[in-house]
């Protein structure tokens, strides 16, 4: 059931009680739901209410490396899933371990935890099978410094509450209450949350009682919460100078390269394709485990790209035609998030010169135009993207690494409210010239190990700065909101526990990338709904008296 009114929503015992629509939100109340169990989900926007959105305001400490709050949270029905590219990748065996790079940072769970619960996190992601690997017939490198078989797949309903909407309707065990922002939490006996203050479109508050209380309200938002009722119980979570809030990171994105493929093998394996397993896929470059740890890399993917849509220098009708669509904020952002469309065409375009191009290059502009649009909007298989090949063979080089975990780089409440009276956040995303330098590493060795395989070859695009230069000034993130509330072994090493609930409030748990130790290569959409299935699991277990550890994943209804 979704309703847009508290009106009707008891305020008697609520078994589990969601804060947050998006990926985990939503995930987590089907999953129980398909268990038997029920839960109430409180989600504070009503469609695309930009009243509701405000809410969200912040101080960003540097908006040249922040995203702005508008485009990095989505506060109504799907959270984040509005915003999501659809991209779906795993975490990966050697983001649990221990590594230089992240600085010692430690999972107190494995990887053999999570992985078996990517099959039904694929399944609500509407993406195929959880299949991650894809060889390439014929080409083999040199050695096993670096993979091309890793694969991303593709959402083909990238917004849950759309591709979920009969079952969220329609499920007795589901009550979704949109317009329903939380405000405050109370502490009762024994550190457990008593009950949740919870304002309604009207401004109006009601009192909620649940026996648990779920957090899932994205990375920054889930934290803010916390943060609020740290300032009222300052013991919670490690006090001021504890762990919450703290090492927050997103990824390291950008391209200072191109690559150059020798022969048409790698030209078409890294193209979109259909793997047959239900949507599609494309190859990345990944380094070996032993080369990170040989060389303290970050865990790191490269895929090629097309030239940048906006530079009408390329000469391409078609992607002339991409700009310009993208130039127009209201088409643009009907065609892709707005995150995506402002990295695509962040300063205005040359419209003649695209113009130009579109005339002269007509039959292939019409010709792709209609097959995209088919590809992305009309077949069972959406399509996230499109790659133009060229005869030269030549390409962007685009990188998506993790960001090493640093305690200065950190959210905290600022001296402002918003207008229910939540104290706003103070955002200061950091990056630091080692991280800048590990990405430069890795791209000399994709170079080599490209050259020596035969396979091609890496040509930096500037040639008068340093790689470190180069990556340092393209550093900014936001819409990956990893680490703040991070998960641990003990109470002195994070805020939750490997299931993950909060060691200070044993009925409270935080479902969202905030409680990732370290950001690993890969968008973390996918893992999120693998983490919520975890915990449905496990909650439903506790609801039934019997709470054995989680080592089987629930089959996907």
């Amino acid at each position: 059931m979704i309703s847009a009114s508290l009106e009707s929503a008891s305020e008697s015992d609520h078994e589990t009680i969601i804060i947050g629509s998006g990926p985990a939100g939503l995930t987590l109340a089907m999953e129980l739901a398909r268990l038997g169990r029920p839960s109430l989900v409180l989600e504070s926007g009503l469609a695309a209410s930009s009243a509701a959105q405000e809410l969200s305001d912040a101080d960003l400490v540097d908006p040249s490396r922040h995203d702005s709050m508008s485009i990095a949270v989505a506060r109504r029905l799907g959270g984040a899933s509005n915003l999501w590219g659809g991209r779906c990748v795993p975490l990966d065996r050697v983001d649990f371990e221990p590594r230089a790079f992240t600085g010692g940072a430690r999972w107190p769970i494995g990887y053999d935890d999570i992985a078996p619960f990517y099959e039904t996190a694929c399944r609500y992601a509407h993406c195929g099978e959880a299949a991650f690997d894809l060889p390439l017939p014929g080409a083999r490198g040199v050695n096993d410094d670096f993979s091309f078989s890793a694969i991303e797949r593709a959402a083909n309903r990238p917004r849950f509450h759309q591709a979920h909407a009969a079952l969220l309707k329609g499920s007795g065990l589901i009550d979704i209450r949109l317009g329903a922002t939380v405000v405050d939490f109370a502490l009762g006996e024994n550190s457990r949350i008593a009950s949740i203050a919870v304002a309604g479109a009207d401004g109006r508050r009601r009192t909620l009682r649940g026996k648990r209380i779920v957090i899932a309200a994205g990375g920054l938002e889930s934290t803010r919460l916390l943060l609020s009722m740290q300032r009222k119980h300052a013991d919670l979570f490690g006090g001021a100078e504890g762990l919450l809030g703290r090492y927050y990171m997103g990824h390291i994105i950008g391209e200072i390269a191109d690559i150059v493929f020798a022969d048409e093998r790698l030209d078409e394996g890294f193209d979109f394709q259909l793997d047959g397993r239900g949507s599609y896929v494309r190859r990345r470059f990944t380094p070996s485990p032993a080369l990170q740890r040989a060389d303290a890399l970050p865990n790191i993917s490269f895929w090629p790209v097309t030239p940048p849509v906006a530079d009408a220098r390329h000469a391409s009708g078609a992607l002339s035609a991409v700009a310009m669509a993208l130039s127009t904020p209201v088409l643009g952002r009907a065609l892709v998030p707005e995150l995506i469309r402002a990295r695509h065409v962040s300063d205005p375009i040359d419209w003649a010169a695209h113009a130009r191009n579109v005339a002269t290059d007509l039959p292939s502009t019409l010709k792709f135009l209609g097959g995209f649009i088919h590809k992305r909007y009309l077949s069972a298989n959406r399509i996230p993207g499109f790659f133009l090949r060229n005869r030269a063979r030549r390409y962007g080089l685009s990188y998506h690494s993790e960001q090493s975990p640093d305690a200065t780089s950190r959210v905290s409440l600022s001296g402002d409210r918003d207008r229910l009276g939540l104290p706003k956040l103070r955002v200061d995303l950091r990056f630091s010239r080692e991280d800048a330098e590990a990405v430069g590493r890795a791209h000399d060795h994709l170079g080599g190990w490209l050259a020596r395989s035969g396979f091609g070859r890496v040509e930096y695009r500037q040639p008068d700065i340093s790689q470190a230069d180069a990556v340092m000034q393209r550093m900014a993130h936001g819409s990956h909101q990893i680490g703040s509330a991070r998960m641990g072994r003990t109470r002195s090493e994070g805020i939750v526990d490997g299931n993950l609930c909060c060691f200070d409030c044993r009925n409270l748990y935080v479902a969202s990338s905030a409680i990732f130790p370290t950001s690993g290569q890969a968008n973390p959409t996918l893992s999120i709904v693998a983490f919520a299935a975890r915990l449905a699991a496990r909650l439903a277990q506790d609801a039934h008296e019997t709470a054995p550890p989680v080592t089987v994943a629930p089959a996907y209804a």
